[in-house]
């Protein structure tokens, strides 16, 4: 099978759209999150999306399908939040192995499917990382700056655990995504150099910031700049954006991204930028506009879409991709 390299070498891909905006639609109660094998649960569970893996499995499975379908070829695992740190809010931290084995192994499943029925278009899928909830280079209380929540170690050993999980339930690549705190980020991927290390396999790796703001700078004050060079000392696949803001507020910070890295680079903007009730109203007719501007520009290797985004975002920014060709990388001549 080709490999994602290759296929990066060949055209621009496309990354899928928002889990949590296509599970919405669902309405699930908290019956339907429980399912019957936590039916007598201690605590509530409604909102933790990651366990619909375990109790609605079909669910997420029809939400991959139907991106592949719409033209991803990347869907990202339902594991956002499948660290012990996150999980511990539910005291589910037990539970992380198999969260992120079986998000793997649904998702490869579908993704097998798909690529048997069209093998001139592979398809692959991201084992997401998420930043947990916690920051290692903020102090969440205002009168003591050098407290910290969390230690880089207590980040590492947790990552670790959702590598192996993810890569034992078939992943074809690893993103560490939505990174607010680039020492958070910096754990993960310390993390999957240790499990690379010991299994003596290379599994390629996405990294995703996070602009959070006009400032163009992330939650833990770094410029796209400084971003860029925190994290190019490791061989990654790809660098780029997501979240928080909608394609035409990130595209400033891509052009500059693009222009210092010599890596794939990837975005996957929101739909626009939240209304009052904090849902997004930007059409896909709408996003497929501003991304034609990121490809005539020439600044993506990878593009999906982030919160707001569904099938119908991703289709049109599948017929777009493909008609302009990928983003040239600088190859090092040793």
């Amino acid at each position: 099978m080709a490999t994602i390299w290759q296929e990066l070498e060949k055209r621009i891909l496309v990354l899928d759209g928002a889990m949590g905006t296509m599970l919405q639609q669902y309405k699930f109660t908290e019956e339907d999150f429980r399912g019957d094998r936590f039916k007598d649960y201690k605590l509530p569970l409604q909102g933790n999306n990651d366990l619909l893996s375990i109790t609605q499995p079909q669910a997420i499975k029809d939400i991959h399908a139907k991106y592949f379908e719409a033209g991803a070829d990347i869907v990202e695992t339902n594991t956002f939040s499948g660290t012990t740190i996150a999980m511990a809010d539910y005291e589910l931290e037990e539970l992380v192995y198999e969260l992120n084995f079986q998000s793997a192994k649904i998702a490869k499943e579908i993704a097998t499917e798909f690529t048997l029925k069209e093998p001139h278009k592979p398809r692959f899928v991201a084992g997401s990382i998420g930043p947990t909830n916690r920051t290692a280079s903020l102090s969440p209380d205002v009168n003591r700056p050098e407290y910290r929540a969390i230690t880089f170690d207590e980040l590492r050993i947790a990552y670790k655990q959702q590598v192996e999980a993810l890569i034992e339930g078939g992943v074809d690549l690893l993103l560490v995504e939505t990174i607010f705190d680039t020492l958070n980020a910096k754990a993960a991927l310390f993390a999957i150099d240790e499990v690379k290390e010991e299994r003596a396999i290379d599994i390629p790796v996405m990294v995703s910031g996070t602009i959070t703001d006009a400032s163009g700078r992330t939650l833990s004050g770094q410029t796209v700049e400084a971003f860029l060079v925190s994290i190019s000392h490791i061989p990654l696949l790809s660098v780029g954006f997501n979240c928080a803001l909608g394609a035409d507020q990130l595209k400033p910070y891509l052009k500059r991204l693009s222009k210092e890295t010599d890596f794939f680079t990837s975005a996957h903007p929101n739909a626009g930028l939240p209304n009052a009730f904090g849902e997004y109203d930007q059409t896909p007719e709408q996003m497929q506009a501003l991304i034609k501007e990121y490809l005539e520009d020439n600044l993506v290797n990878i593009i999906g879409g982030c919160c707001g985004t569904n099938p119908e975002h991703i289709k049109l920014i599948t017929e777009v991709a493909s008609l302009y060709k990928p983003r040239k990388i600088k190859v090092e001549v040793v």
